[in-house]
């Protein structure tokens, strides 16, 4: 979309609920807006890895994290002195496992829970409402499926 964009990572952290899939949302520090957790590629993390860093400081939540984008968003970054920086935003899935009661930017930012089709609604960019909204999480294996694989290279 952009040319010359600069690439950040977020995390889109997930859990179930009665069957149903919920997204966290958390709120921008300065607009208050709600958003995933974003930021930075970090030297010495994975793309992934660093989504699920930006997670933790700013929602203070871990899980399980997928190595495998499910998709990339686009947004100009406001600067006060400088003009908008173009950027794309790979998305990585975190299925939440522990919320911490204390985080690093506890302070600044709520987060909440919401169905995807509430999270849709409240996300401004439109290629982010498209994210969340087609986000399926895998089903996991079990330890059968696990050996079919191994061994087979199939799981039925």
């Amino acid at each position: 979309m952009f040319t010359d964009s600069q690439q950040q990572v977020a995390a889109l952290p997930w859990r179930r609920v009665d069957g149903d899939v919920q997204v966290l949302l958390i709120t921008s520090r300065e607009t208050k807006r709600w958003v995933i957790p974003k930021g930075w590629p970090m030297k010495g993390k994975t793309l992934a890895g660093a989504a699920a860093q930006e997670a933790f400081e700013e929602a203070g939540v871990r899980g399980r994290l997928s190595e495998k984008s499910v998709g990339r968003f686009h947004y100009r970054k406001k600067r006060r002195k400088a003009g908008d920086l173009p950027m794309h935003v790979d998305v990585f899935p975190l299925e939440v496992q522990q919320e911490l009661a204390a985080w690093p930017e506890a302070g600044q930012r709520q987060r909440q829970w919401f169905t995807r089709v509430e999270a849709t609604g409240l996300v401004a960019e439109d290629e982010l409402q498209m994210v969340i909204s087609s986000f399926e999480p895998q089903p996991r294996m079990t330890w059968v499926e696990k050996i079919r694989l191994y061994l087979f290279g199939q799981t039925r």
